[in-house]
């Protein structure tokens, strides 16, 4: 019977063989020809070689020129020329060998030196050693650290909290421990670096609105939820997170938080709050911007702060819920793969959490120090402040750029230099130019503390507006009324006669620039007489040399 059927398939083969249209015979013949081709040719060609002589490899390597590893840089840089600090960075600090007072650390709390923390600190030197040589879950967890994170739940009314060892690392990590690939986030332009290179780190779609616009935000909102609609399957499995500052780094103002909330459940999205520089300042007894405008710790997702500048330690910590802070435990990579925090700095964080509980005060006297300061430095002539009153951290910028960035930075250095002199210090804010995403503009950040006294806020204030024969030269070049210089003198020539100015001091002479009248494209400085005698100008400015027409 097998035999038959055999040759009955074998019959009809050939059957169809002959009724098939010789197109489809053809087509089928090429076929074969080509599969048989593929399996008896090469799969490549080899290369003929041309070996070089031992002269010709000599010159090719004499002509090869490696790029650089890193890009030049010049050695005015900030970066290569830092101020050297003496002591401790308190109220008053050693800056080059000058005792100055200080405007440039977070030391918002005045904790930085206490003595409570530092006593704290030493006892836990004396009992676990300096460090701990290994992350939490490798023999780097220490009482003290559970202590730590038991006492910031506690004082921010959460479930839970956990404790990084470096404050950039904190939100860092936080935020690639929830957002991944194909979530979506949107976030305020004006984030500061760390949040972006979490967002980086997330590889998350990136949505930014426009800094504390919630008009803006809603927008993208509405647009993602329309996006949603065309795939519903999607938009299940999909998860959507705002994550705004409490207390901008780059801005100093606050965020809209009431209307964030209402977007949140509006839109069904998690907030994430930065809460770094907000953390022991705002609020009645320093929680945060949460306790600031009363809105309930349950609504807010994840608080993430560092321990850097109220507490006045190392580090930093996030808090919420039970299950969402369990989950960093296994996904921060800041938790899992850094070494734990050392011991006399979670012991010095946990006596700070001390004093703040105990002096709650303080936070009504740095916001009203705060207020002070801001309204100090109002009106300074070719400078503007940026930032809300109850801040302590400010921003003073240019009120009209010169039209160059690096001009900008070496005009605002020489208020710092010349305010420096005078015994305050003052920092630049600095950024990362080619790592940022959207830059911020030079400016001089101004830092409020307690400890800070009025005497010590009027002479800020003072000095920053400027005194008779220092700072007050540098406004007038930038920002006087009577200003006209034209962009290329201005590009070429502002430095040059402001060395110039400088050169005069000692003559007792202070001046403005101005166009010549009469004379396009001239310029000089008017430049009164200290005894009231009439202006006169001085052209032709080079190096410290004048020339008087």
């Amino acid at each position: 019977m097998a035999t038959v059927a055999e040759q009955w398939v074998l019959v009809e083969m050939v059957q169809a063989l002959y009724e098939a249209p010789a197109y489809h015979l053809i087509l089928e013949g090429i076929l074969i020809l080509w599969i048989i081709r593929l399996l008896f040719s090469k799969t490549y060609k080899l290369q003929e070689r041309s070996d070089l002589t031992l002269k010709e490899k000599e010159e090719l390597i004499e002509e090869w020129q490696p790029e650089p590893l890193v890009p030049p840089v010049s050695k005015d840089h900030p970066a290569l020329n830092y101020n050297i600090v003496s002591g401790p960075p308190s109220h008053n600090i050693v800056v080059n060998g000058k005792e100055c007072i200080n405007f440039a650390s977070f030391n918002f709390l005045g904790l930085l030196d206490n003595p409570r923390l530092k006593a704290a600190a030493l006892a836990s030197l004396k009992k676990y050693g300096v460090g701990t040589c290994g992350p939490r879950g490798f023999y780097g967890t220490f009482d003290v650290h559970l202590d730590l994170e038991d006492r910031l739940a506690k004082f921010m009314k959460t479930e839970e909290a956990i404790i990084y060892s470096y404050g950039f690392a904190t939100i860092a990590s936080a935020i690639p421990a929830y957002s991944k690939r194909g979530d979506i986030v949107f976030v305020d332009k004006a984030a500061c670096f760390a949040i972006q290179k979490g967002l980086q780190a997330s590889r998350s779609d990136i949505k930014v609105f426009n800094h504390n616009d919630m008009d803006d935000l809603e927008r993208l909102l509405k647009e993602q939820e329309i996006e949603d609609q065309k795939n519903p399957r999607k938009a299940r499995v999909t998860r959507r997170f705002i994550i705004v500052e409490g207390l901008y780094m780059n801005t100093g103002t606050v965020c809209p938080l009431p209307e964030l909330v209402k977007l949140k459940y509006k839109y069904k999205a998690r907030i994430f709050l930065e809460e770094s520089l907000s953390f022991g300042v705002l609020g009645e007894h320093g929680r945060g911007v949460t306790e600031h405008f009363g809105i309930s710790i349950d609504d807010i997702d994840l608080i993430s702060a560092n321990m850097e500048n109220s507490l006045a330690s190392i580090g930093g910590f996030c808090c919420g819920r039970s299950f969402v802070i369990d989950h960093q435990r296994l996904s921060g990579q800041g938790y899992c793969f850094s070494a734990s925090l050392p011991p006399l700095l979670a012991a010095a964080a946990i006596e700070a959490l001390n004093i703040m509980e105990e002096n709650p005060g303080i936070f009504a006297v740095l916001k009203e120090k705060c207020k002070r300061i801001h309204k100090a430095l109002q009106g300074i002539p070719g400078l503007k402040v940026v930032g809300e009153s109850i801040s302590p951290a400010l921003h003073l910028q240019l009120e009209e750029t010169t039209g160059c960035r690096e001009r900008d930075v070496k005009l605002l250095q020489e208020i710092v230099t010349q305010c420096m002199d005078r015994g305050i210090a003052l920092t630049q804010a600095r950024y990362l130019e080619k790592e940022e995403k959207y830059l911020p503009p030079p400016s001089i950040r101004v830092v409020v503390t307690v400890e800070q006294t009025e005497e010590d806020l009027e002479k800020a204030a003072h000095d920053q507006r400027g005194g008779p024969d220092r700072a007050a030269l540098v406004w007038d070049l930038v920002a006087t009324p009577r200003t006209t210089l034209r962009p290329s003198s201005r590009e070429c020539r502002v430095m040059e006669i402001y060395r110039c100015i400088r050169g005069a001091q000692s003559t007792g002479l202070r001046g403005t620039i101005e166009r010549e009248p009469g004379k396009e494209g001239a310029h000089g400085v008017r430049a009164p007489c200290r005894h009231g005698a009439p202006g006169w100008v001085l052209e032709g400015c080079s190096g410290s040399s004048w020339n008087a027409p």
